[in-house]
């Protein structure tokens, strides 16, 4: 699709937090001119729309997810993380189908698309049903390994996960596929050394929920003598790069292994305040070189999918943390949301507004009472900006989201489905009780 955007502010971040007034013009999924309108070519478009001031941007994408877990919001609320997994979400996750999955995940789409999110790093299982849902609604999917298990389960686990990378790691536009495994606390240390050995065959990055919460943390060292961190770099995990999900509770030598691997960590702001976790150290990384990038992580413990809050939140707990307002500026929360998590993702192409770039792009409304007065734009967009000014939402090039329409989603059919879903399901746990 060929569409022109004219009178437009242009947040490109290839130049710092300038802002630019011209055009965008993208063309099959690709930005072919960033410029004042006087050296615009002239073309043939599908589209062009004026946008009267407003600004463009290169959109967000959600670091960490589990859009799935949709079907379980606000299910499970005020309990602390291990209570809250083992005891509410494990039992309820048993029941799901594949068709659940689709549609569940479907509505946490639409819920990324209105706040201007598209891409996800998702972690979930039945990954078949995440790559169909991503390709029919054009929504881009990176989707992580979440092998877990015993010793016993070993073998069975490792094959799993080879599989599903090897099926799905260049699968099309819109799905790849990372390796991964959900914690240390979950896995078995005879999996996450065959993991260790996967990376090494493939030469591929892994991911995992690391060091999410303190007792995490506290077992691990009880059980194996090391952090999370440090048990997975014994075990090879991070030779070829990779990340960790949370990463609340580091140690020094934690982040050491993370400078030194080049790993990226993925703060989770809401769902690790909401569940009471802590605050991850995003200033102290930051200052030991760490890369990061941020996710909502699901919207069972989030409990919305909006990166606005995110940002804002990663941005005053390191405030409040160390009682001080100058830490974690604006500008670095903007970047982490829009090129950190691209880049940790693997979506280079996504992480700015340039010729050849990839066309996922964003509008803001700037004409809203809380965009006004633009004394700082990048910095509105994260102390004061909402859902409620993100106007349009492109991926690869295609409108999927328009002045609160989507284009490639059926709501009220998802919704329906969902409805069903979650009486079946209900109706099951009531009988097991």
């Amino acid at each position: 699709m060929a569409v022109r955007f004219y009178n437009a502010r242009i947040l490109s971040l290839e130049n710092g937090m300038n802002v630019d007034f011209g055009e965008v013009h993208t063309d099959g999924g690709i930005i072919s001119y960033v410029g004042g309108s006087e050296n615009a070519p002239k073309g043939t478009f599908e589209r062009e729309i004026n946008l009267n001031g407003n600004l463009i941007m290169p959109s967000f994408k959600n670091a960490h997810t589990h859009s799935a877990m949709t079907f379980l919001r606000s299910y499970a609320d005020d309990l602390p993380l291990q209570d809250w997994l083992f005891k509410q979400v494990f039992p309820m996750e048993a029941k799901l189908t594949g068709d659940d999955i689709y549609n569940f995940s479907a509505i946490a789409f639409a819920e990324y698309l209105t706040s201007g999110i598209t891409a996800d790093f998702d972690m979930y299982f039945e990954p078949e049903y995440m790559a169909e849902v991503s390709e029919d609604i054009g929504f881009r999917t990176v989707m992580c390994g979440s092998v877990a298990g015993s010793e016993d389960e070993c073998d069975a686990a490792l094959t799993k996960l080879e599989t599903l990378y090897n099926k799905y790691k260049d699968r099309s536009e819109f799905v790849s596929y990372r390796l991964g495994f959900h914690a240390e606390y979950t896995t078995h240390v005879s999996i996450m050394n065959g993991i260790g050995e996967l990376a090494k065959k493939y030469k591929a990055p892994v991911y995992t929920h690391n060091s999410e919460t303190l007792s995490e943390t506290k077992e691990c060292i009880e059980r194996h003598g090391y952090t999370p961190t440090e048990l997975m770099e014994r075990a090879g995990i991070f030779e070829y790069g990779g990340g960790g999900f949370h990463c609340v509770y580091m140690s020094d030598n934690d982040i050491e292994i993370f400078r030194r691997r080049g790993l990226w960590a993925v703060t989770n702001p809401c769902s690790n305040a909401k569940l009471a976790s802590g605050i991850a150290p995003l200033v102290k990384m930051t200052e030991k070189g760490i890369k990061l990038a941020i996710g909502t992580d699901g919207a069972a413990s989030n409990n919305a999918l909006d990166m606005f809050r995110e940002m804002y939140l990663a941005a005053v707990m390191q405030k409040i943390q160390l009682k001080d307002a100058a830490a974690m500026p604006a500008d670095r929360i903007l970047r982490m949301a829009c090129c950190g998590s691209a880049n940790a993702m693997g979506l280079d192409g996504c992480d700015g507004i340039a010729k050849g770039k990839k066309a996922d792009l964003i509008v803001i409304d700037l004409n809203a009472p809380n965009m006004r007065p633009l004394h700082n734009i990048p910095k509105n967009l994260v102390y004061s900006g909402s859902k409620q000014n993100v106007l349009l939402t492109m991926c690869a090039g295609k409108i999927l989201y328009e002045n609160g329409e989507f284009t490639t989603i059926d709501l009220e059919k998802a919704y329906s489905y969902a409805d069903a879903a979650i009486k079946r399901m209900t109706n099951d746990q009531e009988r097991t009780q």
